[in-house]
């Protein structure tokens, strides 16, 4: 059989160019064994430099290969990162990163890749895929266009448009009012303001209650999602639905599975997932310092 080559879908790449997804073109020939699939795969990968791009290719990956194909390779890459291989554990956060999409194509393809992991014991695998019940559901949560917004200020209660694009605006004094602010869209363009810092998303991530949809918006943001300060403060957070907080688990520190798995206020899944990994984490397992790393974001 020919070789099949591995596009980036428009509908993945979330802002990264599908030029540049597609001047590169990798083979992933068919017959492969598992071993050179999956060096092929991280290869290919860790040669685009850009973290969007990373993210749209694996994305496109999950979802034009069979899980039966996919999945012996992938098990052994996230058997690699397990043990703090390095070029794994780069790969491993792209990885994390491409499964919070929230198209339904990539969803069913991650659940058919997540069905084939259990069934055929790829443990490694299926500890990144891991998707726990979720508490609370996301049907408990009010409709954030009824939940009343902060006082802005200007005497009137803001649109929703109005908000949305007073979060683009370098102002910090609006940021401290933007942050309270309970919609998703609202925080989502919020993200992307480059006057924003690290310690305000950790604030963010760490407010309790908080909306679960709000914590998920923090969690497809990849610029946060590379800090172990953020990380964990969305792990830690009894508001982060489990779905989302369990493949985080995979980039944890010792340190911090540590943390996470003695936290009474985290759900029980998540806490019994993290004692998973810890008892699979070498000693002195990476150095934590390279985690804030822009480039490959790890921990």
């Amino acid at each position: 059989m020919g070789p099949a080559i591995v596009r980036g879908r428009a509908a993945l790449t979330r802002g990264a160019s599908p030029g540049a997804l597609d001047s590169r073109p990798v083979l992933y020939t068919r017959g492969m064994v598992p071993i050179a699939r999956a060096e092929a795969v991280i290869r290919r990968t860790l040669a685009l430099g850009e973290v969007s791009y990373r993210v749209a290719h694996l994305r496109a990956l999950l979802c034009e290969r069979t899980p039966s194909e996919l999945a012996p390779a992938l098990e052994i890459l996230c058997a690699r990162a397990e043990q703090a291989e390095p070029r794994a554990r780069e790969w491993l956060v792209s990885l994390v990163d491409a499964l919070t999409g929230v198209e339904p194509e990539l969803r069913d393809a991650v659940q058919r890749l997540r069905e084939e992991a259990t069934g055929e014991s790829h443990l490694a695998l299926e500890r990144v895929l891991r998707a726990p019940p979720s508490v609370p559901a996301y049907g408990d949560v009010p409709d954030p266009n009824k939940v009343r917004s902060p006082d802005y200020g200007k005497g009137r209660p803001l649109t929703l448009g109005e908000r949305k694009s007073l979060a683009r605006r370098p102002d910090r004094e609006m940021l401290a009012r933007l942050l309270l602010d309970p919609h998703p869209e609202v925080i989502r363009r919020l993200l992307a303001n480059p006057r924003l810092t690290e310690d305000d998303v950790v604030r963010l991530a760490a407010k309790r209650p908080c909306r679960p949809d709000v914590l998920a918006e923090i969690a497809r943001t990849e610029k946060w999602m590379h800090r172990s300060r953020v990380r964990l403060s969305i792990i830690l957070n009894p508001s982060t639905p489990p779905e989302i907080s369990a493949p985080i688990a995979s980039l944890l520190t010792r340190p911090a599975l540590k943390l996470v798995a003695e936290t009474t206020a985290v759900p029980r899944a998540v806490r019994a997932l993290c004692l998973e990994h810890l008892e699979r984490r070498p000693p002195g397992d990476f150095d934590p310092r390279a985690d804030d790393d822009e480039g490959a974001g790890l921990q």
